[in-house]
């Protein structure tokens, strides 16, 4: 018989706030994250943003010198929400070998291997760091929780680009699954906002530009949407097999029910139009938990605020929920945080975790005048109530190369 597997911790570091409490609370708010970035940036290389959604706690606020000098930002926010989770789970007693750890980022330690170079090149290779390599691995983030936790299941770290986080989440919950944990860590984070990938994103045309007001640029479903807003942070979810955390007495937030996956085979960046793969990943999901669409009464959508990849995911959510479209409270978190790359699915995942936890839907923020194609029901500007009973929400994350992830949880 299949392991039912549960939410035993959360723990995050956005734009929002340092921990998953101060985060959430901006999140209902309608808070916005996002600001004009302290820095010269734009004017020195003739940037197009001049904004992003950066963390509100540093983390050498929170870390030691000797941590912060050892670790690429990716890995220190990571760590970070890491140290929350575990707390927040109760620091559950478990055989190392049974401890899994999945922590991705889409992009990996930039600022680490950017300073490197700028280093050869102003200082000569004699005075790169030793630690550069092991900092800017993308599997740094998940050998400093393995290390952190000592834990020896198993550390993983895929790299699906802007699916990552929830990537990471799903591989954690077939380690629990198939036996090879009682207990896995996973999440996922990402440090990249940096003048070279701002400037990449923006020669892509996929970046906001909107400087005059940065903290309406992130705008998903308006028809005034131009683009996304780079964002950093990092969430991280403790899962357990459901025996082992009832065992111990653990408070269980939800239970991970299902995970779906697919493929778009189409192109690099763009998104398959008729989003076919994004409806098979929503479909695999709910196959795997054993559930139906009317068992769905919430989305914590991917919705980036790009002109194009919104309404792809919109209607392919609407046509798999076909008559309850417009039952289903539709949230796009990304307006207040941002996207977190590498990091979105698994903030997204603690916002739907607490979502069916505390029975409140996010709102989506800057949306003024909504797409008319919408058949979703948005919520917009202020939380929205989910029903009682039982109950179940999808995190969608979508990546650049046709990576399609649907995370189902149901309420505890």
């Amino acid at each position: 018989m299949a392991k039912t597997v549960v939410v035993t911790g959360l723990g995050a570091t956005t734009p929002l706030g340092g921990d998953v409490p101060s985060t959430w609370e901006g999140a209902l708010a309608g808070k916005s994250g996002v600001r004009t970035l302290d820095n010269d940036w734009a004017e020195k290389h003739g940037i197009t943003s001049n904004f992003a959604g950066q963390v509100a706690v540093k983390p050498e606020e929170v870390l030691s010198r000797p941590e912060t000098k050892r670790m690429d930002p990716s890995a220190q926010m990571a760590i970070v929400a890491t140290r929350e989770a575990w707390k927040d789970a109760g620091e559950p007693e478990v055989d190392p070998a049974r401890l899994g750890v999945v922590v991705s980022s889409g992009i990996g330690g930039v600022w680490t291997l950017l300073n490197a170079w700028d280093t050869v090149q102003e200082k000569g290779a004699a005075r790169v760091r030793p630690m550069t390599v092991p900092m800017l691995m993308p599997n740094s983030p998940a050998a400093y929780v393995e290390l952190e936790l000592g834990a020896k299941a198993g550390a993983h770290a895929p790299v699906s680009a802007c699916a990552s986080g929830a990537e990471a989440i799903g591989m954690a919950y077939k380690m629990i699954v198939d036996g090879r944990a009682e207990v896995a860590v996973a999440g996922g984070t990402e440090a990249a906002t940096h003048p070279v990938t701002i400037a990449s994103f923006g020669a892509m045309h996929a970046l906001s530009t909107r400087n005059d007001d940065p903290a309406g640029a992130s705008r998903p479903y308006d028809v005034t949407r131009d683009g996304f807003v780079m964002g950093e942070g990092s969430g991280i979810l403790v899962l357990e097999s459901e025996e082992h955390a009832k065992a111990r007495g653990a408070h269980i937030y939800a239970r991970l029910s299902g995970v779906g996956m697919s493929a778009d085979a189409h192109h690099i960046a763009a998104p398959e139009p008729t989003g076919e793969g994004q409806t098979r990943a929503m479909t695999f999901g709910l196959d795997d938990a054993g559930l139906t669409t009317a068992d769905v009464c919430h989305v914590n959508a991917h919705a980036t605020s790009t002109v194009v990849g919104d309404m792809i995911e919109a209607r392919a959510i609407a046509g798999l929920m076909g008559s309850r479209a417009s039952e289903v409270l539709l949230s796009a978190t990304k307006s207040m945080t941002g996207h977190l790359l590498g990091g979105a699915g698994a903030v997204e995942s603690v916002f739907t975790i607490k979502a069916l936890a505390e029975r409140l839907a996010p709102p989506t923020i800057n949306v003024t005048e909504p797409d008319p194609e919408l058949e979703v029901d948005l919520v917009r500007d202020k939380p929205r109530e989910l029903p009682e009973g039982d109950i179940a929400a999808i995190n969608n994350s979508f990546g650049f190369g046709g990576h399609n992830v649907a995370l189902v949880f149901t309420n505890a």
